[in-house]
């Protein structure tokens, strides 16, 4: 249930909504009377996402004491730029993020993070009144653990396929990858409504935009992966994975010494 902006001393506050329901998920550790009360207890601020490159300093609202924000809908690209290459990924609904730090940290490498909606939605803002009351349901505290961990485990996965060889794997791969997340089953192959551009294609799977381009054709041609007319894309493989290494050998070294 969405609730109107009020107005409050002049200033005029964010509209708020019922958090467990614009995320049923959170509460799926809770018994059912906890999640009665959780559900008209808990409700949180929220802001739109606009398409195009997004400025979380001008986010009213947020602050660094507060737990961060959660993706309630769109797409929103995380940018890390080094040495001017681009290295990318893809958040949506259900991610929880951080992007405002606790401070300026030192780094020896001269990396900047820039975000970029590519798919309008809303976050909420998960900010310290809304924890204080969620304190007393453990199981929405586990659930958001658990979407940090799935976060890490998405992002180990894109670099292993980033590990693949040829780029035509690397792909088919990240695009299936996707499907399992955003795309859905047509009677044509897998279809992923997202608009990934060969540019952004190569900063998901690090790789150059033209060695993206040709492999890109080459898949088309072969009728595997294809780019439909509204940029989105069509999976038509039907191989379940890359093809397999004979062995996989054991990491012997030692990586700290003693």
């Amino acid at each position: 249930m969405l609730q109107p902006a009020t107005s409050v001393g002049g200033a005029r506050q964010r509209p708020r909504i019922l958090l467990l329901e614009a995320d049923a998920d959170l509460g799926n550790l809770l018994d059912p009377a906890a999640l009665q009360r959780a559900r008209s207890e808990l409700s949180v601020s929220w802001a739109p996402l606009d398409t195009g490159p997004w400025d979380v300093a001008r986010l009213r609202g947020a602050s660094i004491g507060n737990a961060g924000l959660l993706v309630l809908s769109g797409v929103v690209a995380r940018e890390v730029v080094l040495a001017g290459d681009v290295s990318t990924e893809l958040l949506g609904a259900g991610d929880l993020i951080r992007p405002f730090g606790i401070g300026d940290e030192a780094q020896i490498l001269d990396a900047t993070v820039r975000w970029n909606v590519i798919g309008s939605g809303r976050v909420a803002m998960l900010d310290t009144g809304l924890m204080s009351r969620a304190a007393a349901y453990p199981g929405i505290a586990a659930m958001l653990m658990e979407r940090i961990e799935a976060r890490a485990r998405r992002l180990a996965t894109v670099k292993a396929i980033a590990q693949l060889t040829r780029v035509d794997e690397r792909l088919v791969a990240l695009v299936r990858h996707y499907c399992e997340r955003w795309g859905r089953v047509t009677g044509d192959g897998l279809a992923l409504p997202l608009c990934l551009s060969h540019r952004m294609l190569g900063e998901l799977v690090g790789a150059r935009r033209p060695s993206v381009s040709t492999a890109a054709a080459a898949l088309e041609r072969s009728g595997r992966l294809v780019r439909r007319a509204d940029g989105t894309w069509l999976l038509r493989d039907s191989s379940s994975a890359p093809r397999r290494a004979p062995e996989s050998v054991a990491q012997r070294r030692r990586l700290v010494p003693t």
